[in-house]
């Protein structure tokens, strides 16, 4: 695919919707080499174009174009989930450094919304963001502030903490030093409509997210951070 050319069509929009009535192996196992094709394909390209901008931003980002690595699992684990659906409708591209445990920069698509920007989440009580992130955020919440100045126009940010055992969403950005007591996962991210992933130049518009996201990783994850 020329880098001029637009890398996501109608095609994988339609997919995921029809996914979502259609969610059971008989129809996927029919509709593999679409799949393929409306997906997986462009999700690949849309990595070979991204990657340069990714690692230019932090050279540790694994690029190995995996699932898991790179690309979510279209796959569920069902096991114990109340809701026995064997797929996921949506895609994402991921970019994180190779011991899992750094915050993640993502682009992702589903049938009606593309979203982008920076996650993070605990991994138990010995994660970067449990050992470095929470006493940045109690000790520097200037910091955050001054990211949520800079951000908070353009970006809807979302934080979890855990109360009586469940994770509760708190859709603030998480200014406070309580907040950071308690924080085990953060997202900030902007919202787009599936026409801005059909054009040509997605891939510019998502690299310039990641660069304006991009602090808050080390802030969260980093063993060194300068404030």
């Amino acid at each position: 695919m020329a880098a001029s050319e637009a890398i996501f069509t109608k095609q994988t929009f339609q997919f995921f919707r029809e996914l979502s009535r259609n969610n059971h192996k008989p129809w996927m196992d029919a509709n593999r080499e679409r799949y393929r094709a409306v997906i997986v394909e462009p999700f690949r390209v849309l990595l070979d174009r991204l990657a340069p901008a990714a690692l230019k931003l932090n050279p540790k980002f694994v690029v190995t174009g995996r699932v898991g690595d790179n690309f979510s699992r279209i796959n569920r684990d069902i096991r114990f989930a109340r809701d026995k659906s064997p797929y996921r409708t949506q895609m994402y591209l991921l970019f994180a450094e190779p011991d899992g445990q750094s915050g993640q920069l993502y682009v992702g698509l589903s049938a009606d919304t593309v979203t982008c920007g920076y996650r993070v989440y605990s991994e138990g009580r010995t994660s970067r963001l449990v050992e470095f992130g929470r006493a940045r955020g109690r000790e520097h919440p200037e910091c955050v502030e001054r990211q949520r100045r800079r951000l908070g126009k353009k970006y809807e940010s979302y934080w979890y903490a855990t109360e009586r055992g469940e994770w509760v969403q708190r859709k603030t950005w998480p200014v406070k030093s309580e907040d950071w007591k308690k924080l085990q996962g953060w997202i900030v991210r902007r919202k787009m409509t599936p026409a801005a992933a059909t054009r040509r130049g997605f891939e510019r518009e998502v690299a310039k997210v990641f660069r304006e996201v991009y602090p808050l990783l080390p802030f969260t994850t980093a063993p060194s951070w300068k404030p």
